[in-house]
């Protein structure tokens, strides 16, 4: 079974026993988290209700995201500003969807 949660304004296709990296979410590793967010559902070529679904997931860890340099500069008027920004992401295992 397979579903397509929405968190951290991405959606993403989840099954039982993936790992996902999504925005940062609150918790310590080893948290469970559930996310409610179930924008379809489906098993082979079957759709499911997804008005009562949930996944749950558990928290591998805080890490953060690959340095991405801003560069800044307009010419002829010696300005130049260089600026990096690692973003913070959650590494989740997902355990079931039920």
């Amino acid at each position: 079974m397979f579903a397509v949660v929405r968190t951290g304004g991405k959606q993403y296709r989840v099954a039982a026993g993936d790992k996902i990296v999504v925005e940062k979410l609150a918790g310590e590793a080893g948290d469970k988290v559930t996310l409610d967010d179930v924008l379809f559902a489906g098993e082979g070529g079957d759709v499911k209700d997804v008005s009562k679904l949930t996944v749950a997931a558990e928290i591998i860890a805080q890490a953060k995201g690959e340095k991405v340099i801003v560069f800044k500069k307009r010419r002829r008027h010696n300005y130049r500003r260089r600026n990096g920004h690692r973003q913070n992401h959650t590494i989740l295992k997902i355990v079931s969807i039920a």
